[in-house]
Formats: structure tokens, sequence, C-alpha cells
């Protein structure tokens, strides 16, 4: 499916897109009277919001939604069984680049983990590392499957992908002022250190989790996610234009009711874009749904979560790390993470998939 809204459509959209998701928010605090200062802090260092204490009451209430939201499509492909036929692999020779990604993740891992004194200066800087060989490893393994892969199919592709990912993820940190679910800890920069050093590693975001989501649709199982549940819930317009408003004023409480509506930092996004595209007659990352095919949304979602896995165990014992806050339902962390936290990385990689699709028309229109 190819994005076709014209360029000016295009822009409307994103104007839109701004003023709820970045605007929305800080006019929120605003309007109830919030110290404007804190949200600006930079690097963000004060802790400003007490979070709630544990509950069962909601933890119960999140896992029964997600459970219920996540088993009818598992039982369904569970239950087609072996009905798709396996893919007819001719495997490729494992490139050199991944031998290399491998060698230098298994250092970077190492040095990650421990504390020599030679390697101080260096400490706070594993993460990157780590990650560019995960992205080497994950695309070979995909040419290893399929002969082909973004860094040697689509290299413009795969280059476009880190400096917006870096983009990408500044608003994720932009909305973490609002609800204060994760921290930076264990190292100090100053502002511009701070700036560069995080976009570096926030640029690998999407090149590994869409390159994850390419060496899971190489295999056969994913074709079991087609001919699933259909539904046009995805393709109702005065059902779109609702959502469209009730994310738009979850975003505007949503720093000001941070304990309650903090799981729209993950949500929102994907239902103001979907929304957005329904309205304007587009593509979208559910369209497929109303067919029954749901091949795009689950590997983009386990793509995600299979990247959350490793970024929460590499995270765990390094030096510059990150902890969370959580209200209601911190408990049973699995690394740092809660284990009802690892369910926002499923709206996340849908996200990923919408600008991974979005670069790719556009690398199409100017390549």
């Amino acid at each position: 499916m190819i994005y076709k809204a014209p360029v000016k459509n295009f822009l409307i959209k994103l104007v839109i897109l701004s003023v709820i998701l970045i605007g929305l928010p800080f006019l929120g605090i605003i309007l109830a009277g919030f110290p404007v200062n804190r949200y600006l802090e930079f690097p963000p260092e004060t802790q400003y919001i007490d979070h709630a204490p544990f509950s069962w009451i909601a933890f119960t209430g999140y896992s029964l939604f997600i459970l219920a939201v996540i088993l009818p499509i598992v039982v369904k492909i569970l239950r087609k069984g072996k009905q798709v036929a396996p893919k007819t692999i001719d495997f490729f020779p494992f490139p050199w680049w991944g031998w290399l990604g491998i060698i230098t993740g298994l250092t970077a891992w190492i040095l990650a983990w421990t504390r020599f004194p030679w390697f101080e200066k260096f400490q706070p800087h594993t993460f990157t590392p780590l990650w560019i060989s995960f992205i080497l490893v994950i695309n070979a393994l995909t040419f290893r499957r399929t002969g082909k892969c973004m860094i040697v199919n689509r290299p413009k592709y795969f280059i476009m992908l880190f400096p917006v990912s870096a983009a990408f993820w500044w608003f994720f940190e932009y909305l973490n002022r609002f609800v204060q679910n994760w921290q930076y800890v264990g190292v100090h920069f100053s502002s511009l250190e701070y700036f560069f050093y995080a976009s570096i590693s926030f640029s690998t975001v999407l090149p590994a989790v869409l390159g994850t989501r390419e060496w899971i649709q190489s295999f056969s199982w994913v074709e079991k996610c087609n001919n699933l549940i259909s539904s046009g819930i995805f393709q109702s317009k005065p059902i779109a234009l609702s959502v469209l408003m009730a994310s738009s004023a979850g975003m505007a409480l949503i720093g000001i009711r941070p304990d309650y509506l903090f799981p729209l930092l993950w949500i929102s996004p994907l239902l103001v874009i979907v929304s957005l595209q329904i309205l304007s007659g587009e593509d979208h990352v559910f369209s497929d749904i109303a067919l029954g095919d749901w091949r795009l949304v689950i590997s983009s979602a386990l793509a995600a979560l299979f990247c959350g896995c490793f970024w929460e165990m590499w995270n765990f014992f390094s030096l510059a790390k990150w902890m969370y806050s959580v209200p209601f339902v911190h408990r049973f962390e699995i690394f740092e993470m809660p284990v009802l936290g690892f369910a926002g990385y499923l709206p996340f990689g849908l996200e990923c998939a919408i600008l991974g699709k979005i670069l790719k028309n556009s690398d199409r229109i100017t390549g």
C-alpha cells in the first residue's frame, strides 16, 4: 500500500499532528497553572511527579484489557495450525558485516556490563555500539534468509532512518516530561553533550525495529496472520473523528492527570495519525485488517517487543541507564521494566511502521 496524499494534505496533517501531540500537552499544563519551567529543564533531571503506588485493582484491570486485545488474535493464529506451508528457503551466505556485528556486539556487551578502569572515559557511551551491532546482525540474518535487506538493497532508505529516528524518539522524550515514566541515571552531561549523545543513541531505534520486522517477515509462520479476524472499524470516518477528539482531549490532560493517562504516551500518537489518515481517505497501518490480514500489524508490534527485550536487558547493568516509575502497575520487573510496561512496545511498533512507510514512499518519490 502506498500513501497517496498530496504534499499539501501531508503538510496540513503535519500541522494538526504538531498541535495535538506537541501543543495540547503544553497548553494543558499552562491552563492548569503548573510551573512551566520544570517541563523545559534540559537535561531533564528533576522529579516533580509523585506517582501513585501499586494497585492490584489497576494491575488486574490493565492485565485483563491487554489480554482481551491480544488473546483472540493469538488463539486464532494457533487454531490455524499447519494450514500454511513452510516457505522454501534458499539460504544465502552470512555476510562479512554480519560477523563484524557479532564481534563488535559481544565486545560492546562486555564493556557495557563491566567497569574496566581504562574504559572509564567511554563507559557512558556503550548504548550506540551495541545497537549498531544489533542492526548489522539483524540485517545479516535477513540477508541470510532472503538474499536481501535494507543495508544492501535500500541503502538510501536505511541511512534516512537514522536522523528521522533521532527526531522520532525525541518526541517521546518530550511527552515523557508530562508523565515522567522514565528517567536517565548514572552519568551527567551538559545540555549540549546530552543532546548530542542522546541523539546518536536515539538514531538507532527505527533501523533496529524496522530491520527486525523484515527478519520476522521472512518466516513462514507470519502467513498464519493472514485471513484472521476482519473488521471494518478502522475504515469508519465517524469512529475516526470520535477517536481523534478523544485522543486530543487526552493529550491536553496528560500532564494534569499523568497517573491515569500515562498509557496515552504510547497509544495517542498511533490513534491520532491513523484517525487523520482515515478521515483523509488514505491507506494506514490497519487498512489490511478489513480483509483479515494482520501480517503488517503483528510483525511490526512483535519487532518492537523483540527489540524492547534487548533494550531492557542491555540497559540493566549499564552505567548510563534509564529507570522506570509507572503508577499503579510498577511491580514484577523484568530487568528495570515492570512486566505490563512491555505492552507499550506493541503500539510503538506500529508507530515505527507508519513512519517507516512514509519514509519509504518519500524515498521512492525522491529517488
